[in-house]
């Protein structure tokens, strides 16, 4: 597993970029086959999508000319492969496969380059979010008692070959990880939707001495809008039932009961959309404010329902859910009353410290490329995980 360590220390200006609220740059390993010697260089500060979906094009080129024929043809699919729809999961790897090539399996100079598909993709603070997941199950795999064999093993898949003129697929995960981003630059669009981030603990320290928590920025968001709600607005958003749409389920995406976006002050719509983007947002600047101003055109119609804690405080109670439907957007929060088995003395691994989330988008789910196939059995995260409480509940 120490392979994770020395891949981000490659990456440390982008990482320190994030730290200091600027944006860094990313100079990748020389690349090369037998034949054909290649080095690239890549920014990590696209603001618009179309660059975006010129570095991750690149970026993803790079790492395909790092791997073998074998290889190649484990991550590469055709754009309507239904695989899509059952190869990403909120269980671990050993209860559902995954596409791709297992980044366990790789060179280190083949994990840097698949790492760099994911920083030319990502901002700043998504890519340190995934960073940070990716850390925890790394962290569990060292410290917990946990025997879960495929803790820390992440893959990488291409649907459709990376293009910036045609539409192509980034799915990248594992356990606490499931990124789902199509990019299409015949469009100038990306949509990260469906993708699942977990994370598991809420804070670890890192093989530095620095402390982690990967999910910080989701909390403060959530809370900062709990805050700004009336007494009488959070007597209605809890009284809402909160819903789970999990991976391999074929949602009708009911709206349910809770808080309606329509009786939210313009603030208060402004908060929710903040909290909404660190799953829709989690690109450029443009592609960000392009799925904000969707989601935003029917807020009001976009029912928000909470249960758990009322106040951010990792050390008390087990946590918070929520979920926030309407016509645009499908966000998932919940809490898992249970460790799967992974305990750390002195740690938070139930709870606040094991979360499982899920963002959707009821209109635009694979960008219309499949339709979600149903699962089997645990073939999509119906089931119940190990020592773990199923999604939804």
């Amino acid at each position: 597993m120490t392979w994770l360590a020395s891949v981000f220390l490659v990456s440390s200006l982008t990482l320190a970029g994030c730290a200091s609220g600027t944006a860094g740059t990313l100079k990748t390993a020389s690349s090369s086959t037998a034949s054909t010697p290649m080095t690239t260089t890549l920014t990590t500060n696209a603001t618009t999508t179309a660059q975006t979906i010129t570095d991750t094009a690149a970026a993803a080129e790079a790492f395909l000319v790092t791997l073998s024929d074998d290889q190649r043809e484990a991550v590469l699919h055709d754009y309507d492969d239904e695989t899509k729809t059952t190869s990403w999961s909120n269980f671990p790897v050993t209860f559902v496969e995954r596409a791709g090539v297992n980044l366990a399996g790789l060179t280190d100079e083949q994990k840097t380059a698949a790492l760099a598909v994911l920083e030319a993709l990502l901002s700043d603070d998504a890519y340190a979010t995934v960073v940070g997941i990716m850390g925890g199950d790394e962290y569990l795999h060292e410290n917990s008692d946990s025997t879960e064999a495929s803790l820390g093993q992440y893959y990488i898949a291409f649907f459709g070959d990376p293009s910036d003129s045609s539409a192509f697929e980034v799915q990248f995960g594992g356990h606490h990880l499931g990124i789902n981003a199509t990019l299409d630059g015949s469009t100038d669009a990306i949509t990260f939707a469906p993708t699942h981030l977990g994370v598991q603990p809420a804070v670890y320290t890192d093989t530095d001495g620095n402390e982690v928590q990967p999910f910080d920025g989701i909390y403060t968001d959530a809370f900062a809008f709990y805050d700004s709600l009336t007494a009488e607005q959070q007597s209605t958003l809890t009284s809402g039932e909160v819903s789970m749409c999990a991976p391999g389920d074929t949602c009708d995406f009911a709206t349910g009961t809770g808080l309606t976006g329509a009786d939210l002050t313009d603030l208060q719509q402004e908060l929710l959309l903040d909290l909404i983007a660190n799953w829709s947002g989690m690109a450029d600047e443009e592609t960000a404010a392009s799925a904000n101003a969707k989601i935003a055109a029917t807020l009001d119609d976009t029912v928000v329902a909470w249960s758990g804690e009322t106040t951010y405080d990792t050390s008390a109670g087990d946590g918070i859910n929520f979920s926030i439907s309407g016509p645009n957007v499908y966000v998932a929060f919940q809490a898992q009353l249970g460790s799967a088995g992974a305990d750390v003395s002195g740690v938070s691994t139930s709870g606040w410290g094991h979360v499982h989330t899920i963002y959707r988008d009821p209109t635009d789910d694979y960008a219309n490329s499949v339709t979600q196939q149903a699962a089997t059995d645990m073939g999509g995260g119906g089931g119940t995980p190990p020592g773990g409480t199923a999604p939804g509940n």
